[in-house]
């Protein structure tokens, strides 16, 4: 296949999304929902090969977008799967989904008690033996060091951004939660820049 044509197929989707799909962790059986999906780089490859993908993201024009790119993607696809919401409140009903996937969005938690807010969100639409993948900001690596903490969950990384960092005290409470990994959780480190974590947890 040429680079052209995994281009179309794949979109701009996330590289650590990707292993998952080439890894066959999801089905065509499966509800899938896009909490934060932007213009849906992620979802491309979803809707071209008929899966169950479902968005939410609180700009407006990005879910008209979403829309517009899955009709022209799959004229059968039902453009109405993508939805103005926010994480906080995620507007589908308890346990409507077998996997989560959410992509740099939780580390724009304005604070502790705003990152729990959406994380018992996602737990509350996920259905028990669901999959919750998400990449996130951490403070593993040697980066939670190397920044300036704002005591509120937040810190400013040596790369200039303003984020949440996850830390293994967040993951702690995490599996103390119900989830449990399926694989180790991973942090790619840009050295003196920051540290991109990647986790994929089943809801027990």
């Amino acid at each position: 296949m040429e680079i052209t044509e995994l281009n179309r197929l794949l979109g701009n989707v996330d590289i650590y999304l990707l292993d998952q799909i080439l890894k066959g962790r999801f089905t065509k059986e499966m509800k899938i929902l896009d909490a934060g999906c932007g213009e849906g780089r992620n979802t491309v490859y979803f809707i071209q090969k008929g899966y169950q993908i479902y968005g939410i993201d609180p700009n407006e024009v990005a879910v008209q977008y979403c829309r517009f790119l899955s009709k022209s993607l799959n004229p059968e696809f039902d453009a109405h799967r993508f939805q103005v919401g926010r994480l906080e409140k995620i507007p589908f009903h308890i346990e409507a989904f077998d996997v989560v996937i959410c992509s740099a969005v939780l580390h724009f938690a304005e604070n502790v008690d705003n990152f729990w807010q959406m994380i018992t969100e996602i737990n509350r639409v996920l259905k028990p033996g669901g999959i919750f993948w998400f990449r996130m900001t951490t403070g593993f690596g040697g980066i939670l060091e190397e920044s300036e903490d704002f005591r509120n969950g937040k810190f400013f990384l040596p790369d200039g951004s303003e984020r949440f960092l996850l830390t293994q005290a967040h993951v702690d409470k995490l599996e103390k939660m119900g989830f449990r990994h399926l694989e180790n959780p991973k942090s790619v480190l840009v050295h003196g820049q920051r540290a991109m974590g990647v986790f994929v947890m089943e809801k027990e």
